[in-house]
């Protein structure tokens, strides 16, 4: 009887471990993924069905120069090993791109390039070259307050009064426009209106447009949210499963 009882505490004490393991596991699994977040500003959501990487775009986007510590910038150094390490991670069904940005077209000709499914969402802002950004994944999408600001190439500062400048301006100005035109639905004529635009207060020239209007052009797919976005998501890698 006692080599019984003695045997049950025995069982007790090592399922009580178990249970404190696990739920120190856990908790250093939930530290972790806090801690990703906070470093990264993203995040994996997992399901049984589904793994989808959620990456965060804000403020400006540095290239070539840094910018001052008071304002907010993501990396191209940071951006592009991730977007190569989603697509080659076994794990990773999709990717989710939540926009409030201006900047980084090299960015956006990665996502584009992927082959996982890919959604954006503009939230807050596309502006300037974000507006390719927004449009570089498979399906996009934006939130009624949003706006989209389109203007032209341009610099601040010194630069050099001779027409091969301007003709450079030119060429950066055509590759964006050829890049936004081959990824969403708006035609080069309608895009280039927006660009050309005086009559509305978006720096100089260009236009400034909402969530509704950034989709009647054709310019983003549709007016939605989060939950949209993800449902979308979710949808795209239930096909591209089905056909693997």
């Amino acid at each position: 009887m006692e080599e019984k009882n003695e045997s049950k505490k025995y069982s007790n004490s090592e399922e009580n471990d178990a249970a404190e393991n696990m739920s120190e596991e856990k908790t250093s699994e939930d530290n972790d993924r806090l801690d990703y977040i906070m470093k990264s500003g993203g995040g994996v959501s997992k399901t049984k069905d589904e793994t989808i990487q959620c990456l965060t775009i804000i403020g400006q986007i540095e290239g070539h120069y840094n910018l001052g510590d008071g304002q907010k910038a993501t990396k191209y150094e940071h951006i592009i090993p991730l977007l190569l390490s989603i697509e080659e991670s076994d794990e990773i069904d999709g990717l989710l791109v939540v926009l409030n940005t201006m900047g980084g077209l090299a960015i956006a000709e990665m996502i584009a390039s992927m082959s996982k499914p890919a959604v954006s969402l503009v939230l807050g802002g596309g502006h300037s070259i974000g507006v390719p950004l927004a449009v570089s994944a498979k399906k996009s999408f934006i939130v009624p307050s949003a706006t989209m600001t389109i203007h032209p190439v341009r610099i601040s500062g010194t630069v050099v009064g001779a027409p091969q400048t301007y003709y450079y301006f030119e060429r950066m100005q055509k590759r964006i426009m050829n890049f936004v035109v081959a990824h969403s639905n708006i035609t080069e004529e309608k895009f280039n209106s927006l660009l050309m635009r005086t009559d509305m207060i978006a720096t100089d020239i260009g236009s400034v447009i909402d969530g509704g209007e950034a989709v009647e052009c054709g310019l983003i797919d549709e007016v939605g949210g989060l939950c949209d976005a993800v449902t979308a998501l979710r949808e795209m890698i239930k096909e591209r499963k089905s056909g693997e």
